[in-house]
């Protein structure tokens, strides 16, 4: 069987901005596009309430100005865009700039000093690498869980219906990779199956390991249900109960050297607002 090989399309771009600290702007060139405010402007209708909700973390909404940099899991990718959107709305003349990316890479930027805000990662792990360097200010707080789910071409082809039809010869499957979330998931999973598994790439964060299946170059890949639900259409989702061992907890934290701390306070309350929650859960994530 062809050894697997481990791509870096989404690492090279946050190790880029470590390496060399490139300017802000290059950072938030990642998979997001620019700012949050790209999304749908439907999510302008709650900005009131919104508003509301981040005063308490910043005084008040006239406080918040300027740019908010928010490095994100890339499984919070569709998410965080709305609530971004609602930020912006709640509080005029701000824009949220978002890079995201595997969270071990995001981390590893951070601790490097890459200018940023908010850090929301899809692990305690990955947020500990930050935490350990005295990079986020106070304790992280889990504001939501999530868990995996398998990704197949639409249709299921290959019949693929429990964790354990990953095994079968011949089957082309993708994993992240083991040392960011989704892949440490993953391992917890199999292992709790006794499933052995030899995939034909680990990628490096979730999208990618979704976006193989969606190209129907790979015919499973082990995801969160998140990203299951968010390429509705484009890949089927399939539940298995070994996932009930392999929960992640996401934790977020404003950052010790935020250029702009009274925005980061402001959009980690707006996450854990009520409107934040609502999009959390709409887009198939556990409450914490």
């Amino acid at each position: 069987m062809p050894t697997p090989t481990i791509r870096h399309r989404t690492l090279k771009l946050a190790g880029g901005c470590t390496a060399v600290l490139l300017a802000l702007s290059a950072c938030s060139s990642s998979d997001s596009g620019s700012s949050a405010g790209s999304a749908a402007a439907s999510a302008s209708g709650g900005a009131s309430s919104a508003a509301s909700a981040s005063a308490g973390a910043s005084g008040t909404a006239a406080n918040v100005t300027g740019t908010v940099t928010v490095f994100a899991a890339a499984s919070l990718k569709e998410a965080f865009t709305t609530i971004g959107t609602q930020f912006e709305a709640a509080h005029p003349g701000t824009k949220v700039v978002f890079n995201f990316a595997g969270s071990d890479a995001l981390a590893a930027s951070i601790v490097n000093g890459a200018p940023a805000d908010v850090f929301a990662a899809a692990s305690p792990a990955t947020m500990k690498t930050v935490t350990d360097k005295g990079d986020a200010v106070g304790t992280p707080q889990t504001f939501v869980r999530n868990q995996l789910a398998i990704a197949t071409v639409p249709g299921k082809p290959q019949h693929i219906a429990t964790l354990q039809d990953l095994a079968e010869p011949g089957l082309k499957v993708v994993l992240c990779a083991k040392e960011v979330p989704c892949g440490a998931a993953a391992q917890k999973a199999l292992a709790a199956g006794n499933v052995q598994v030899t995939p034909v790439s680990y990628e490096q964060d979730v999208k990618d390991a979704l976006t193989e299946v969606e190209l129907q170059e790979a015919d499973a890949s082990l995801v969160y249900q998140t990203d299951v639900k968010s390429a509705a259409g484009k890949v089927d989702g399939v539940n298995f109960a070994e996932a009930a061992s392999a929960i992640n907890d996401y934790p977020i934290a404003t950052l010790t050297h935020a250029p702009n701390s009274a925005g980061a306070q402001a959009f980690v309350a707006q996450v854990e607002s009520a409107e934040g929650q609502k999009v959390l859960s709409d887009a198939g994530f556990l409450s914490a």
